[in-house]
């Protein structure tokens, strides 16, 4: 091994061993989600040929959520149902999420999910709210009232559009 590559194989140990040292990995809340995102593409497959079972999956994680999560969870389950019934219910990283053409539209994500102090409505990018050049694609929730409802289903309508 010539002087050069003995100096480059050094930096390379010492660079590393820096990285190692300060990366952390993922949180425990991470590798959670991770597995079952594992076990959810397994059973995605069913779920688009079954749209019954997709949904009698998101219903089963909407019911082990606590209180207040559970009925917001249960109630925009159903605004989209009502506002966009060309999406389909499936869970997506242990998570109530709806698809179109196998793309992940929205999404709604329980506060101790990730240990936040409130629950989030989100969109992904195959959500058509673009509008400018900003927008919101996610939403803090601590209740739900008869506007935010509406304002949910008027996002989820056009998200779709």
């Amino acid at each position: 091994m010539s002087q050069s590559e003995k100096k480059i194989t050094q930096d390379f140990a010492k660079s590393t061993e820096t990285t190692t040292n300060k990366y952390k990995g993922f949180s425990e809340e991470e590798r959670a989600a991770m597995k079952e995102r594992a076990k959810e593409q397994k059973a995605e497959a069913r779920a688009n040929k079954n749209r019954a079972e997709g949904e009698s999956d998101v219903l089963a994680k909407i019911a082990e959520m606590p209180e207040p999560d559970r009925s917001m969870a249960t109630r925009i389950h159903e605004i989209i149902k009502e506002s966009a019934p060309v999406l389909s219910p499936k869970t997506w990283y242990g998570m109530p999420a709806y698809a179109k053409d196998g793309k992940i539209v929205c999404f709604f994500r329980p506060a101790p999910k990730f240990n936040t102090r409130y629950a989030t409505f989100s969109f992904e990018d195959s959500a058509n709210l673009d509008e400018g050049a900003i927008w919101a694609t996610a939403f803090a929730l601590k209740g739900l009232t008869a506007e935010v409802e509406a304002k949910i289903a008027a996002l989820v309508k056009k998200a779709v559009s």
